[in-house]
């Protein structure tokens, strides 16, 4: 039976002999499962970083008083749009420093992670030393050490004059941009000295209006905490949306969800924990995930009792196959395939589908890195952000997300589509196929069952038919802990330095 997210959205399934039909309370709910919903007159979801990045140049080139760029990581090095056009060899750091150069009034800021330097994958020289297109007064990029021990800044923001903000999980760094073809042979994928890298798959998501203008505010909370510089906000009356884009909702709230750690005085904020929480309890009818990391047991409790609910969702994962290097091996990896065991054993009603993703290659198929996360809960609720599914994201790291959760008919069909075009892109096929299988099976697994098989598919996760252990590993709390590790002492002498405006 098809899907038809116009109809109202139920809160239970109608009992028998019952003809009422219940309207579900919102999911979005300020001051728990977000900081404010303030309204955007367009919001787009921009699917792989060749779309993000196109669109981010042509933001970047209406700039007139007020750049902010907040990363886990960043290089000055990367080309925005390294696939032919007339920029295509410009770098992202000579092009600010052309826009510093054009207009006067334009304060250039970049706030990066302290420690992006040993972890990140970009070149760290040029973050500690600087590069010659940082020689300029009105270009700063400062590094992030207001944190917790072992905590990181990982917040993917970008905001222009208040007046267009980029909210997702693309860094502006090296090993991010693709296509979504995501070729195993496309040459554009290059870094630090000619290098090749693999498929990545990843999602931004850009807003502007007030909702704009509140991630500019938390941005600029961010660099208060970073740097003790108070900045003040920009009202710029020009549109900074970047030419021939189409958004996908027009005069819509925007929930923005932050995770701040506990530091000094500062209370911890984990809303964007919550909101993952409430989002998958509410869930009826599908829930369909896009993780790089699926390792937090915490998590793992809510997706377990949903799996074990006679009218629970269905559960569609789409995620990293593999661990990237040693250190994701040992704590992600191995939670990851000990949770998915443990999902595996609580899905009584077969419900339950782990993919990740391939394309041809040379000799078999090639993984393409799922780097995006993203949450849909029954073409109803949308959200975009920085927080993975692992420990650190529910309540040490810095993060931000943006939802949209849909109250009108038109909204709801947007957000069916657009699950309907990330499969398609997973799947190798179109967007009519997704729908008319999914149609047709009843269910978006028996579309997947459907649609699979191609050289570009979705395959199910090895861990889901293997056997091994099912509790997380002993040595999780060390590093993967969902809390500040410091003592309390430590803590105590330390003072917070955010903006009244963000907690209060």
């Amino acid at each position: 039976m098809a899907i038809d997210v116009d109809e109202p959205i139920r809160a239970a399934a109608v009992q028998p002999g019952s003809e009422a039909v219940e309207t579900p309370p919102p999911i979005l709910q300020p001051g728990r499962n977000c900081w404010q919903m303030p309204p955007a007159a367009r919001a787009r979801v921009l699917i792989d970083s060749q779309t993000y990045f196109a669109a981010l140049e042509k933001s970047l080139n209406c700039a007139r008083r007020s750049i902010m760029i907040l990363g886990w990581d960043f290089d000055g090095d990367i080309r925005l749009c390294p696939d032919g056009s007339e920029n295509c060899d410009r770098r992202l750091g000579e092009f600010l420093r052309q826009l510093a150069d054009r207009e006067p009034d334009l304060e250039i800021r970049i706030l990066v992670w302290s420690l992006a330097v040993l972890h990140g994958p970009s070149a760290p020289l040029p973050v500690l030393m600087g590069a010659p297109w940082q020689n300029h007064p009105r270009i700063q990029l400062r590094l992030d050490r207001q944190h917790p021990i072992y905590a990181a800044h990982h917040q993917k923001i970008v905001c222009i004059d208040d007046a267009v903000a980029y909210v997702g999980g693309i860094d502006l760094t090296v090993r991010r941009w693709d296509s979504c073809a995501h070729s195993e042979t496309d040459d554009r994928r290059r870094y630090l000295g000619n290098q090749p890298y693999g498929p990545v798959h990843d999602i931004q998501m850009v807003v502007d209006g007030d909702a704009a203008a509140a991630v500019a505010d938390l941005a600029r909370a961010r660099w208060h905490a970073a740097t003790r510089e108070t900045l003040a906000a920009h009202v710029v009356d020009h549109d900074a949306w970047p030419d021939g884009l189409a958004p996908d909702f027009t005069d819509v709230p925007v929930a923005i969800s932050r995770t701040m750690p506990a530091l000094g005085e500062q209370v911890g904020v984990m809303e964007s924990a919550r909101l993952t929480r409430d989002a998958l309890m509410a869930a009826r009818r599908t829930v369909y995930i896009e993780a790089q990391y699926l390792s937090s047991f915490v998590i793992g409790r809510v997706l377990v009792q949903r799996l074990q609910d006679p009218d629970g969702p269905e559960i569609v994962v789409v995620m990293t196959h593999k661990a990237r290097g040693w250190f994701e091996k040992l704590i992600m990896g191995f939670n990851r395939d000990r949770l998915v065991r443990r999902l595996k054993k609580a899905d009584r009603y077969d419900r339950l589908r782990i993919f990740y993703p391939v394309v041809p290659g040379a000799r078999q198929c090639c993984d393409v890195h799922v780097h995006a996360k993203l949450l849909i809960v029954d073409d109803r609720l949308i959200r975009v952000g920085s927080s993975n599914l692992n420990n650190r994201s529910i309540g040490l790291d810095t993060e931000c997300e943006l939802t949209v959760e849909a109250t009108r008919g038109r909204d709801r069909t947007r957000i069916r589509r657009l699950r309907h075009v990330l499969l398609a892109e997973h799947l190798g096929t179109t967007v009519e196929a997704i729908a008319e299988a999914e149609a047709r099976e009843g269910s978006t697994r028996g579309a997947i069952r459907a649609l699979a098989g191609g050289e570009r598919t979705l395959l199910p996760l090895e861990a889901l038919t293997s056997r091994g252990a099912m509790r997380q590993v002993f040595w999780t709390r060390l590093l993967d802990p969902a809390r500040p590790l410091e003592p309390l002492w430590l803590r105590r002498r330390r003072r917070p330095r955010l903006s009244r405006r963000i907690t209060s």
